[in-house]
């Protein structure tokens, strides 16, 4: 089966973000959850993750696998997100809180988007 646009949409953001993680890391590692150690190399690892998810969502073999994963990596790097939530409340702009915030429950359309790709 063909991937469509809108899974190679979704490999487009997984690469970019997944090479972002390895050419910009600290303001990935500033997100990180302030009780997990190693940060540096937690980015380095989920940047791996999502440069693998890319990959396997654009071949029609490895996409169901690959479109699972990354709706699990999307789960597993939200508290990342919160992190970033709760850090701004004290120290962010109105407008970057808002942003922070805002962007919480659109992590529900990021996993919906992979289980579609999983389904292709």
């Amino acid at each position: 089966m063909s991937r469509s646009k809108s899974t190679t949409g979704l490999a487009v953001l997984f690469g970019v973000l997944g090479s972002l993680h390895f050419l910009k890391p600290e303001p990935f590692e500033q997100i990180v959850p302030h009780a997990l150690p190693r940060k540096k190399e937690l980015v380095y690892a989920s940047g791996a993750a999502e440069l693998a998810c890319a990959a396997g969502l654009l071949h029609p073999r490895t996409r169901r696998l690959a479109g699972l994963m990354s709706a699990g990596l999307l789960v597993a790097v939200f508290p990342a997100n919160v992190q970033m939530a709760v850090d701004l409340r004290s120290k962010g702009s109105r407008k970057a809180q808002a942003v922070a915030y805002a962007r919480l429950p659109l992590q529900l359309p990021l996993i919906r988007w992979a289980l579609k790709a999983a389904r292709e």
